[in-house]
């Protein structure tokens, strides 16, 4: 039987990105105006991506020097880092570590393609606490997401058979509609219970309590 895999966008889908990115805005410039200036950070950093490919350790520092001066923000040389300092102490949704876990368990191969460093992906993985096939960051594939190069740079080094291959992510800009249109099914976790997206994904769950029937659906043994 040939493998079947299971591939992730990290941080949204297993990784609480909104709540790392929102405590630390929070700690910096406050509770009240946090929840706003999270926003706006997820408008400008795919900007910032966009640019040319830099680190993801430096999108980070120049997104957040962005967000502060479009909104007249004071940030001290020290603080422009804080985003990445704290990415390690982000907490993975609870639900994460039994799902994979189970996964693993059915003999799913499970890979991670994140718009991030090796060492900082490393550090969440570690959070995770399930170990993971393959791992391919934005340093990998020389690009961020929704660019192509994730998924390319994960088809040569697995090269997972036709129909043996679901991606399964949050961010229907990142990650659902790339996948789409490069025909891997799609299994999009909407915690945040948003609308539906442009590009239908092939199933929608709230989180990955009900991951592993949903795949077996997909790619039965």
């Amino acid at each position: 039987m040939e493998d079947r895999w299971a591939t992730f966008d990290c941080y949204g889908t297993l990784i609480d990105w909104n709540g790392g990115i929102g405590g630390e805005l929070a700690r910096l410039f406050g509770a009240e105006r946090a929840p706003r200036l999270l926003e706006r950070y997820h408008e400008l950093e795919p900007q910032v991506e966009a640019e040319h490919h830099r680190s993801y350790r430096q999108v980070l520092q120049l997104t957040l020097e962005r967000l502060a001066g479009v909104e007249a923000l004071a940030l001290s040389d020290d603080e422009r880092g804080s985003l990445s300092r704290s990415l390690a102490d982000w907490q993975a949704f609870p639900d994460v570590r039994p799902a994979l876990e189970e996964l693993r368990k059915d003999g799913w191969r499970l890979a991670i393609l994140s718009n991030t460093d090796p060492d900082l992906i490393a550090a969440s993985q570690a959070r995770i606490g399930v170990p993971f096939d393959e791992t391919v960051t934005a340093a990998d594939a020389g690009s961020y997401k929704p660019a192509h190069g994730h998924w390319h740079e994960f088809a040569r080094r697995a090269r997972p058979a036709p129909g043996c291959h679901v991606h399964v992510a949050a961010s229907a800009f990142h990650d659902v509609e790339p996948a789409s249109t490069l025909g891997v099914p799609t299994v999009w976790i909407n915690r945040l219970g948003e609308a539906a997206p442009a590009v239908t994904p092939t199933r929608e769950l709230p989180d990955l309590a009900d991951l592993l029937p949903t795949l077996e659906e997909l790619v039965p043994r």
